[in-house]
């Protein structure tokens, strides 16, 4: 449950950087958004090192991020940015959330 925490806290840095950026290459606003984007950028790289996996599974820790990454997505779509997902959108991620959870915990050779 704490790699859940880990990787929520790593989802809100990662989407709150990548905003900042298309914030100011999208929507116009002021490049001085880039700073607080290097910064949760810089945080999300620091917490995603926090999930505990052996040092040498980065790639696996990686890989299982993506499920709560996507449904991190969709609920700032939908409270940032005002815009209510669909049940095809919230179908999509439930099924990358089970994905991530065998990526993760799936039974490994030794």
């Amino acid at each position: 449950m704490k790699n859940y925490l880990w990787y929520l806290l790593a989802s809100i840095g990662e989407i709150g950087g990548c905003f900042a950026f298309w914030a100011w290459l999208r929507l116009g606003k002021s490049i001085g958004w880039i700073i607080p984007g290097i910064i949760a950028l810089s945080l999300f790289a620091i917490i995603l090192t926090q999930v505990s996996l052996p040092a040498q599974m980065a790639g696996r820790a990686y890989a299982a991020y993506g499920g709560i990454y996507i449904i991190s997505s969709l609920v700032w779509l939908w409270l940032i940015e005002g815009v209510q997902p669909s049940q095809w959108d919230w179908i999509g991620a439930g099924f990358c959330l089970i994905g991530m959870s065998i990526i993760f915990w799936g039974p490994r050779s030794s």
